[in-house]
């Protein structure tokens, strides 16, 4: 166990409030895990699948209202709403703890009340953090072990005197003496609660047992919390893949890249490149933790252990290093469970087996225009499993960045690729990122442009205005030319209705313009956006693409864009005077730019 008199005297406060019938301290063991797994087998929250086909898997469904994070449950309580700022749901952490006290009061009994440390980052690195999470599910303790540094030897780091983030979880469905329990313990979404305390470090979570509702480390911790000591401490805690990309020659180079959701992240993470004696390594899909070495350089960790990712359309021809990821040692929840205890969802790529079971639990019939996998459901996997892991994911210092790239889902305006002038030029184009809506999307219109900033709107854990001061800080701590090159990318244009970029492997192709301009080959001009590629910078052998859709690819259209300076204006409008001047700098220096354009 510990002598950590701070973590003994918080459980046991807990103990007393929660009064959970017994108390385990999580040591992280193969024993620990198997047991935990086959309990939940015997009772029935768990399958465990054809050994076969997949061995030490095992499946999980969940109840129909908790399948997702639920952002109008999420809220960040800081003591001032200010602080909290116009994108995020602000509660007065008092009143908060006092509503959260009275359904946390008794919500354990009957149930075993899971102590669980973890290191968010390499064990040791100082770059990582320790938490401890107490939680009354077993689900989420297996889930954890993949997902951090998890057990006996995070909490050896954490010693005597460590300090720790303090994160509570329950999934508010205590048990009287007898009473049977259900598959899937939680409470209504209205009942859910997921609270972040920015000034206390703490992480309050109610009701849910579902991903980032539950798996405290994740985006509670990994990007809401650090996100607030990041600007403490002078570092970034973002919402980005991370990947080593190699040359023929050997050189390697490791850019972080940050997406709004459906654009596409895990895809270049895991990337397999189609042009020749090019290499790409994962160091993560989701999290970079970004801090200054001794060089003067961004060195960034991926504080996760593992991959929780979508598995709808992940296929062998989709993505094959992420589906090779998920054959062996996986947790999946709400997939579709075939007669033979394999699992299948949309996009596999092949037809669902007769008599498969659906994620709500019934036969999945074909003709239904229900789907047999939830949209949103999950595979839980160690980054060990992927094939093109990076050899230096769980390096202590991290691995150096060269180059960020910001996203989304653009059919007009926004080029394949361009490059910022100059860092808050850069900040500036990650501050307006976001996604043309699609039909999808419930109250919004089509086509309507949904800003999602750095890919953190859901994911930042103070005011907005002064997360993007924070990025210009940033680039005051060290030499310009030792800062990542910062650079726009856009697989999404449109030309009538057709995809004018290939996408998938063919980005490749746009990672290697990246990596030759951060040599500074003198292979892009300038434009009033920013540095675009020269003629032919591109390499396009091989793919049956135009030189007039390249032209297209990467048009700049003086309407669109000054369409989207004035949307960019009525945005920033929202931070009041948390806004940096230095962006209003920016946009009107673009604005001056476009201006000079011939129409």
């Amino acid at each position: 166990m510990t002598q950590n008199i701070q973590l003994l005297n918080w459980v046991k406060h807990w103990q007393e409030i929660f009064e959970p019938k017994a108390i385990h301290w999580c040591d992280g063991s193969d024993k620990e895990n198997q047991d935990l797994l086959d309990k939940m087998v015997q009772s029935g929250v768990a399958v465990k699948l054809n050994q076969e086909k997949k061995p030490n898997s095992y499946y999980f469904q969940t109840d129909d209202s908790d399948v997702a994070r639920i952002e109008s449950r999420t809220f960040i309580c800081s003591n001032k709403q200010e602080d909290a700022g116009p994108t995020n749901n602000w509660a007065e952490p008092q009143k908060m703890k006092q509503d959260m006290l009275k359904v946390y009061r008794g919500a354990m009994k009957g149930r075993t009340m899971y102590v669980i440390p973890f290191s968010m980052g390499p064990l040791g690195s100082d770059k990582s953090y320790i938490g401890v999470q107490l939680t009354d599910s077993p689900y989420v303790v297996v889930h954890m072990r993949i997902m951090t540094r998890m057990g006996k030897a995070a909490l050896d780091i954490l010693g005597n005197n460590g300090k720790f983030v303090p994160c509570i979880h329950s999934v508010g469905y205590p048990l009287e003496e007898g009473q049977k329990d259900v598959k899937w313990p939680c409470r209504p979404i209205e009942e859910k609660f997921i609270c972040q305390f920015p000034e206390t470090r703490e992480i309050w979570s109610y009701g849910s047992g579902y991903g980032g509702n539950a798996l405290l480390g994740k985006k509670c911790f990994a990007l809401r919390i650090a996100s607030v000591i990041g600007k403490q401490e002078g570092w970034l805690a973002e919402h980005m893949l991370i990947l080593g990309i190699t040359n023929p020659k050997g050189e390697k180079k490791y850019i972080a890249a940050a997406f709004p959701s459906a654009c596409g992240k895990t895809n270049l993470a895991m990337l397999i490149p189609t042009i020749p004696g090019w290499k790409v390594e994962t160091v993560g899909d989701d999290i970079a933790w970004m801090k200054f070495g001794k060089d003067g350089r961004l060195w960034a960790i991926n504080p996760e252990n593992g991959f929780f990712g979508v598995v709808p359309q992940t296929s062998m021809e989709t993505n094959p290093n992420a589906y090779n990821s998920i054959q062996r040692n996986c947790l999946y929840t709400n997939v579709g469970l075939t007669p033979d205890k394999d699992v299948w969802w949309e996009g596999i790529g092949y037809d669902c087996p007769e008599g498969t079971i659906d994620w709500k639990g019934r036969v999945f019939d074909k003709n239904s225009k229900e789907p047999c996998a939830q949209s949103n459901s999950r595979f839980t996997t160690p980054i060990s499993e992927c094939p093109v892991a990076d050899p230096e994911y769980n390096e202590p210092n991290g691995v150096p960045i060269s180059a960020i790239l910001f996203g989304g889902r653009r059919q007009t305006t926004i080029p394949l690729v361009y490059e910022a002038k100059n860092w808050n030029h850069g900040v500036m184009i990650g501050s307006v990122i976001g996604s043309e809506i699609t039909s999808a999307v419930i109250g919004l219109t089509e086509g309507e442009l949904r800003h999602d900033p750095f890919a953190m709107k859901p994911f930042c854990g103070y005011n907005m205005g002064d997360y993007f001061g924070h990025w210009i800080n940033i680039g005051k701590k060290t030499e310009s030319d030792k800062l990542p090159k910062i650079f726009c990318v856009n697989w999404f244009r449109k030309d009538n209705g057709k995809w004018l970029w290939p996408g998938y492997g063919e980005n490749s192709r746009v990672l290697e313009y990246v990596f030759n301009r951060c040599n500074e080959e003198d292979i892009a001009i300038d434009s009033p956006i920013g540095k675009i590629p020269k003629p032919n910078a591109i390499n396009i052998e091989g793919l049956t693409i135009s030189n007039q859709e390249m032209e297209m690819l990467m048009k700049i259209d003086k309407k669109e864009w000054l369409n989207e300076v004035e949307r960019t204006e009525k945005f920033y409008e929202l931070f009041e005077s948390h806004l940096p001047k230095e962006l209003s700098k920016e946009l009107n220096e673009l604005k001056e730019r476009l201006n000079k354009l011939s129409d």
